[in-house]
Formats: C-alpha cells, sequence, structure tokens
C-alpha cells in the first residue's frame, strides 16, 4: 500500500542532478532579474594569468580579481559595499568575458565594455580614470601619472591608487612603472603584471 508521505519524502530526499541544479539556478537568476532582486552578478573565467572574478552592477563591470585575492573574500567585501542582492549569473557578463578573450588572445587593445567605478573615491579614482589614457603596449612611471593627474608631488599615492584598483586588466594599472623603470606592486602578482606587459609587448 503506498503511503503519499512515504512518497513526499522519497521525493525531497532523491539527489538532485547536475542539470536540474543547472536549471534552477537559471530559473533564480532569471526571476532575479525578472523582478529587480539582483544587484550585483557574478562570474569566473580561465585566463592566461589565471582564474579571474567579475563582477557587475547594472551600470557596469564593477571588480575584476585574481585568484590571489581570494574569491569568496572579494564576494564578501562587494556584498558588504554595494549590496547584498549577489548572484552567480554568467550571462550578465558574456560581452565582458568574450572581450577578455579577445584582449589576451591578442585580438583586442582596450575594452568597451562600461564600468562602475564606484568602489573607488576621491584621488585613487581620479587615477583610475586616467589609467586607459596610457596607451596598448605603453608604459608611464608614477610620476608622469602624477603629473597627468596635476598633483606632481602625490607619486606615493598614485601608487597606492594603482595598487587598489578595482578593475585590474581592464583599468590598465599593470601599464604603470617605477621611476627606474622596475615593476613596482601589483594586486595580481609580480608574474601577472610581467605577463601582461609581455603579451602586449609582443603584439
Amino acid at each position: 500500500m503506498n503511503h503519499p508521505e512515504h512518497d513526499a519524502v522519497a521525493a525531497v530526499s532523491a539527489p538532485i542532478t547536475a542539470e536540474q541544479l543547472a536549471r534552477l539556478h537559471r530559473r533564480l537568476e532569471t526571476d532575479a532579474a525578472a523582478h529587480e532582486l539582483l544587484d550585483l552578478a557574478y562570474t569566473t573565467v580561465d585566463s592566461p594569468v589565471g582564474e579571474l572574478l567579475l563582477a557587475a552592477t547594472p551600470a557596469g563591470l564593477v571588480r575584476v580579481a585574481f585568484a590571489v585575492e581570494d574569491h569568496d573574500r572579494v564576494l564578501a567585501s562587494l556584498a558588504e559595499k554595494v549590496s547584498p542582492r549577489i548572484l552567480r549569473a554568467p550571462s550578465r557578463l558574456d560581452a565582458v568575458a568574450r572581450e577578455l578573450d579577445e584582449y589576451f588572445s591578442g585580438r583586442r587593445r582596450g575594452f568597451d565594455v562600461p564600468l562602475d567605478l564606484s568602489l573607488s573615491r576621491g584621488f585613487r579614482r581620479l587615477v583610475q580614470e586616467h589609467l586607459p589614457e596610457i596607451g596598448y603596449g605603453q608604459t608611464r612611471s608614477y610620476r608622469e601619472m602624477a603629473e597627468l593627474v596635476g598633483n606632481p608631488k602625490a607619486v606615493r599615492a598614485v601608487g597606492t591608487a594603482c595598487a587598489t584598483n578595482p578593475l585590474p586588466v581592464v583599468v590598465p594599472c599593470h601599464r604603470v612603472l617605477r621611476t627606474d623603470g622596475s615593476l613596482g606592486g601589483y594586486i595580481g602578482g609580480l608574474e601577472a603584471k610581467t605577463a601582461l606587459l609581455h603579451l602586449e609587448a609582443a603584439a
């Protein structure tokens, strides 16, 4: 004799397949977008400099993070600083992923996706807004960047602005070097900075 409660327990206890889980996630993503419940979409992509976390608000790309930054920690910070309404939604970042792929394959020299610079303020944001003015394959010193933004004495502050750039690769802080030509610091590590500079020099 069948017992409805036994059937219900069995249904709930049945393992969920990867396909079912993916379908449920897509539905959640669609419903969240339809009801404007999603403030932050994110995904991860593979690249020659390791796995990159991409996050976007409705205004644009707000964060690119290297694996060495700890993606879980970055997401927790975004949830605190931007919004807790965050969801893995790769389709929202398809354009960014495509442009990054073109960049790493040598077919793109600049990025056209909209950016959200709201994570930066004041002088740091000013410096980051000017970084895309450094052409592909070119470099500038921290001192030259300080002069470019109208504050020649703010060399150390320029270094801090580059080190805290929330959109590395896309906003090219890797093109800023010390006055003596040495690399200086980089949020993704010196190996990643070297790889980006070599990629652009080879094009």
